[in-house]
């Protein structure tokens, strides 16, 4: 009933500017005699009346009824042109005929009155729709009672007017726009949305001081880490909370919301170009297909299968060895994408009877191993466990995949693998191997992924920072010289997802991690982000490297070396060879006496494969 009401009183309204603009049309085509012929009356009237129903017909069937005028943009615009330009053009035609059919000597509507009444009509019908929201901005929202934080935008370019909207489509309840801060000479003094831009990004003090600035938005999501932690830190000394506007992984990954305006985050820091995923790629080796995800309740797993799920699998099989991981991962995804078969397999890799029995019964084309023990200190304490989960439960699923024949097989590996100092490492190095070696007797497509440490995973050391910052420090660095390269989760699994359609078989695909990042810094910024000073309010505390750590990790061994992929961020490292007998000979002793084996000869028969292990390394520590 209200939309009935709505329209009428807009067609009512329409119907009189409609009659204004056509006495307007022929008053200005007469002007010069001061008035309207009286011979020229008779069209007029014919005109108004058809004007009046051919108009408010075609306004209804171009939908000029149920738009709402408040948020009018050029598109409105443009749709008032098109219907005007049609109902002037049935207007004219109707007159013309109705005059031949009513007189031997008709006067027709005069070619200039017909392009007056065009232009009239669009001026009246644009401006009584388009004066709503020139009201709504000028007048209503001065009264809107929202918050009265005043607000600095950084980044005058679409992520700023984005911002800047936002807040006003939420009535100002988060803040005002005061103004935007760009680098661009050519924008200084400017306006956008009628907020000017007040300076560049060494201005920020100066305004902040200036303005009574209470919150500054960061609206440049290409930004470098670097541009962003320079502007983070001329923030901090100026005392405003901080937020930003999301990034492309933010849209890819599906993280955000109706609120795109954020709290910054430490990822935000690192900076990386746009990971860019040939989507048809990986829907033609995905959809349709039974999935394996093992590993599936972890960090890097539970992520993998969110992206899998967007790619339409035939059949989902969640596999793990922690049933309330996989029951939260199932659960969360039965609920945002229902319509696909989700299957779960409380499962220990290293039970080879039973991985060949689930092999067997869902029959897989595509394998993403993700279940691992990846937590240095912890399998330097339980160097046999890190010897029967990573190297036997992988041997279990890749020998399992090979009878079954899976077109492809994703293992997903560490960049701790190179020039291992630790059991973790040479346990993944060792999987990297075998995996080569199956590969070159089997259909099934063997390949690795290997990438450093992210950010956000169970063992990252984000979650461990936020929580000593939490109970107020010491927040514990090892090492003031360490550095590790850095990911996010959903950045990582884009890029393994996309090495594994690109697999042809025995790669050991590498991903592109940027720069490496010095924890120190790492926790620095974590600590300004949480609004402490470091070593003024959050003390930090080096505590000395542990068991099996480095300095800093390699992506490559010297014997690899790397070629490109037609993707940017992923390389493929040169195969490696080793004796097959001693990998079997390896995996029979574990499988014999796994359990019982003492450190040292966890060591030894790592060094069989990987002879460099545990020798002097300058880049090695405590052992």
């Amino acid at each position: 009933m209200l939309f009935r009401k709505r329209t009428l009183i807009l067609m009512l309204i329409d119907a009189l500017l409609i009659n204004i603009a056509a006495f307007s049309s022929f008053y200005l085509r007469f002007e010069i005699f001061g008035h309207i012929p009286l011979e020229y009356y008779q069209t007029y009237y014919h005109t108004a009346a058809a004007a009046t129903i051919l108009y408010i017909a075609v306004f209804y069937i171009f939908g000029l009824y149920n738009r709402l005028w408040q948020y009018a943009s050029t598109g409105e615009l443009l749709s008032i042109i098109y219907a005007v330009t049609v109902g002037t053009a049935g207007t004219v035609a109707v007159v013309y005929y109705y005059s031949i059919g009513l007189s031997k000597f008709p006067l027709r509507m005069p070619n200039s009155a017909a392009v007056l009444l065009w232009l009239v009509m669009v001026f009246l019908i644009g401006g009584s729709r388009f004066i709503w929201r020139i009201v709504q901005e000028n007048v209503f929202d001065r009264h809107v009672p929202g918050s009265q934080k005043q607000v600095l935008i950084v980044g005058a370019g679409d992520a700023g007017v984005l911002a800047a909207r936002e807040l006003k489509n939420r009535n100002y309840r988060d803040g005002r726009p005061i103004g935007f801060i760009d680098d661009d000479s050519e924008k200084q003094k400017l306006q956008l949305l009628g907020i000017p831009v007040l300076g560049t990004r060494k201005d920020i003090n100066r305004v902040v001081k200036g303005h009574n600035i209470d919150e500054v938005i960061i609206a440049m999501p290409s930004a470098s880490g670097d541009s962003v932690r320079e502007i983070v830190q001329i923030c901090e000394k100026s005392g405003v909370d901080l937020k930003i506007m999301p990034g492309v992984y933010d849209v890819i990954s599906g993280d955000i919301n109706i609120k795109p305006i954020r709290q910054i985050q430490v990822e935000d820091l690192l900076g990386r170009d746009p990971v860019s995923v040939d989507l048809e790629e990986v829907a033609g080796y995905v959809s349709g297909e039974t999935v394996f995800i093992t590993g599936a309740g972890g960090s890097i797993g539970s992520e993998i299968s969110r992206q899998v799920a967007r790619f339409n699998p035939g059949k989902l099989v969640l596999i793990g060895h922690g049933e309330n991981s996989i029951f939260d991962i199932e659960q969360e995804l039965r609920s945002e994408r229902p319509g696909i078969d989700y299957v779960t397999e409380i499962l220990d890799i290293k039970d080879r009877e039973k991985v060949f029995l689930v092999f067997g019964r869902y029959k897989p084309g595509v394998v993403f191993h993700a279940a691992a023990h990846k937590h240095v200190p912890l399998m330097e304490r339980n160097p046999e466990e890190a010897l029967k989960n990573n190297v036997l439960g992988t041997q279990n699923l890749a020998e399992a995949a090979d009878e079954f024949k899976v077109k492809t097989f994703v293992s997903i590996s560490t960049d701790k693998a190179v020039n291992p100092t630790s059991i973790m490492g040479a346990t993944k190095r060792t999987v990297e191997l075998m995996i080569q070696n199956l590969d070159r007797r089997s259909q099934t497509k063997f390949v690795a992924v290997r990438f450093g440490n992210v950010l956000g995973s169970s063992g990252s050391v984000i979650p461990t920072f936020k929580k000593q910052i939490a109970k107020g420090g010491p927040v514990t660095v090892t090492h003031p010289e360490m550095i590790r390269y850095f990911m996010t989760i959903p950045e990582a699994t884009q890029l393994v997802i996309q090495a594994g359609a690109m697999a042809q078989g025995g790669e050991i695909f590498i991903l592109d991690m940027g720069q490496p990042v010095k924890i120190l810094d790492l926790a620095k910024d974590l600590i300004r982000l949480s609004g402490f000073e470091p070593d003024v309010d959050i003390k930090i505390q080096f505590t000395g490297i542990r068991p099996g750590e480095k300095l800093y990790e390699e992506l490559l061994t010297a014997e690899e070396g790397i070629t490109s992929t037609k993707h940017s961020r992923i390389f493929v490292a040169k195969p490696s060879f080793i004796d097959v007998s001693v990998l079997e000979e390896l995996t029979h002793i574990v499988r014999e006496r796994g359990s019982s084996l003492t450190r040292d000869e966890v060591i030894s028969l790592l060094q069989t494969v990987i002879p460099t292990f545990h020798k002097k390394n300058s880049n090695a520590v405590a052992k």
